[in-house]
């Protein structure tokens, strides 16, 4: 699936990067899964706790360290997810206006 060759495996192989010596690879897909769930949450209205907000927007900082080691396959499922959600809250905040 696009440039994945294993969908049970994590994605790092997506950009190589050697630092310091380290080779390494930049998890792409898990950036933009990251990114993603950041939009979506901050698109969600939330209840007036700054306490609640503050850990809505820890969240997406959070699940991207998560699944970096998570299998590409869950990674994939949860962006579309996130992309899907965000369609919709666009959708439902177009009709209020």
């Amino acid at each position: 699936f696009l440039w994945i060759k294993d969908l049970s495996r994590p994605d790092w192989e997506s950009l190589p990067l050697t630092l310091a010596g380290w080779q390494m690879g930049i998890p792409i897909l898990t950036l933009l899964m990251g990114a993603s769930m950041f939009v979506q949450m901050w698109m969600t209205p939330s209840a007036g706790d700054p306490n609640q907000r503050r850990m809505m927007l820890m969240m997406p900082v959070i699940f991207t360290a998560m699944f970096v080691t998570f299998p590409a396959g869950l990674t994939i499922y949860w962006l579309v997810n996130n992309v899907l959600s965000i369609a919709q809250q666009y959708l439902i905040n177009r009709m209020d206006q």
